[in-house]
């Protein structure tokens, strides 16, 4: 079995060059990416916004699949792409169906998505617009792919 990528963000993609980017990536992958968007409707005391975000980004995990809850947060662990596609292939290895990439609103993680992630992951020091980190994150996972089945689309050191 194949695992398979879903990425859960707050926030609605508009057109534009984020989202294309984003499409881009997404039309490469052997196994299309899945995007579950979610938003408050109702304005929100920033006391409670990330709470009630990460509640709505848990709300579309699969309940009866085995999957893997990775939050994407500046202070999470960073990993290169040779071990992010290592990862990958233990988890698919393992019988994991799903891996689920996280990406919260504009004030981040609370603490129950964080407590419910199998894996918490920084793409860096530097903090990215949300709607960017979608693509990026296509991007990886799109990279993590040619470097499982040994395609020359990655050139870093292995």
């Amino acid at each position: 079995m194949a695992l398979r990528f879903m990425i859960s963000a707050v926030g609605r993609a508009k057109a534009g060059p984020h989202k294309a980017l984003y499409d881009f990536y997404t039309q490469r992958l052997q196994n299309r990416l899945a995007l579950k968007e979610v938003e408050l409707k109702k304005n929100t005391a920033p006391s409670d916004l990330k709470e009630r975000e990460g509640a709505l980004l848990l709300a579309t995990l699969p309940t009866k699949q085995n999957h893997r809850l990775v939050a994407l947060d500046g202070g999470g662990r960073t990993l290169s792409s040779e071990k992010l596609a290592a990862l990958l292939h233990s988890w698919e290895d393992q019988g994991v169906a799903l891996a689920v990439f996280a990406i919260g609103g504009a004030h981040g993680h609370g603490a129950n998505l964080l407590q419910h992630a199998h894996l918490t992951l920084s793409l860096g020091a530097m903090t990215w617009p949300h709607m960017l980190v979608r693509g990026m994150m296509a991007e990886q996972l799109y990279r993590a792919q040619q470097i499982m089945i040994g395609h020359p689309y990655h050139h870093g050191e292995a």
